[in-house]
């Protein structure tokens, strides 16, 4: 057992409670996340509390996760924000670049208090979620098995929609195309492999709908413009729990994330910003995201803090790591993200 799925499946819980008081280090906390229902989600289990807890008013902004409209702020010396969500496979790409902020982990949590890979020099992990295949049992009689259908057009005919981003799609493509998931980044690392997981693209290129935003893959379903897609697990879990659709989340094969939150170069509070940083941080409420939207904790102590009727939805719980599926390698993307995506958008525009 590796090091990452012994750290994913420590469901076991230890207590630890931070109280943190009014405070008079800043008025307000400007945030900048990727909206929707995973915005809304934070601003109950953690925007409001935290508010509650110390007199700081939390400002929200919005926007699509692209880290170059963060460089832009901090190369003009304009930031005004003191925090921005980002994926695991911008951190790195953000630290290195001098975007971002390297984190003083004594101001935070213990850092080996979380799963391995979600507590990175420039970013620290909000939740692990899953990068899963829904589909509408309604319009597709006969279920997929594993995201890998994704691939199988005769047996599964009809558009399906993917993001339009390589991570991922280049992992799922030479997963369809027989290497291991052991062996997926090894295999991308070499021209050879980019080659090979291209060419398992244009397979289904003329088949794919493209979607950028999380809203879109459960309004792409509703609509049936597509028979199965790509996503991220909340944003189905919430359209079935909240809206009340039929879709159903394959869950083999999933790639497993952490979305992370990292202070931008120049913020004007970074005081403020690790109080809320550890604040959200504690087992209890690391834990309190998932009674509002399904994506699990990232530390290895919070699982007994999480509601009942919300662990099995969770992409790290057990019943979900029982089968194949892929941790992402930040430092992976890190290295060689920016040349992929050129790639990538060279391909999209053949």
């Amino acid at each position: 057992m590796t090091p990452i799925r012994k750290s994913l499946l420590a469901f076991a819980a230890a207590t630890a409670c931070i109280t943190i008081g009014h405070a008079a280090f800043a008025d307000e906390l400007s945030i900048m996340a990727s909206g929707g229902a995973w915005q809304d989600a934070q601003r109950k289990a953690w925007f409001e509390p935290f508010t509650k807890d110390t007199g700081v008013k939390i400002v929200e902004q919005e926007y699509l996760g692209d880290l170059g409209k963060v460089k832009a702020m901090v190369d003009t010396g304009n930031v005004p924000i003191d925090l921005v969500t980002v994926e695991t496979a911008t951190v790195l790409q953000g630290c290195d670049a001098g975007i971002l902020e390297r984190l003083d982990y004594s101001k935070i949590g213990p850092r080996d208090k979380f799963i391995e890979g979600s507590a990175l020099d420039c970013g620290v992990g909000l939740d692990a979620y899953g990068d899963i295949l829904a589909y509408d049992p309604t319009v597709l009689k006969e279920a997929p098995t594993s995201v890998l259908d994704l691939f199988d057009t005769t047996k599964f005919p009809g558009k399906r929609a993917m993001r339009k981003f390589p991570a991922q799609n280049l992992e799922w493509a030479l997963m369809a195309d027989g290497v291991a998931p052991a062996d997926v980044y090894k295999v991308l690392g070499t021209p050879e492999g980019v080659d090979r997981a291209f060419k398992k693209l244009d397979t289904i290129k003329k088949d794919i709908v493209w979607w950028d935003a999380g809203a879109q893959p459960a309004q792409l379903l509703a609509s049936k413009e597509v028979v199965m897609t790509t996503a991220w697990n909340g944003r189905i879990q919430n359209a079935i729990d909240t809206d009340g659709k039929p879709f159903k989340i394959i869950w083999n094969n999933q790639i497993l994330e952490y979305d992370m939150i990292a202070i931008p170069k120049g913020a004007k509070n970074p005081e403020a910003a690790y109080k809320y940083l550890a604040y959200i941080s504690t087992p209890e409420n690391n834990a309190k995201l998932a009674s509002y939207i399904t994506y699990g904790p990232v530390r290895t102590d919070a699982a007994s803090f999480v509601a009942a009727d919300a662990l099995p939805k969770l992409p790290n719980a057990p019943d979900h790591l029982s089968g194949a599926y892929l941790v992402a390698d930040t430092e992976f993307w890190g290295d060689y993200g920016e040349d992929l995506v050129k790639r990538f958008n060279a391909w999209l525009a053949q």
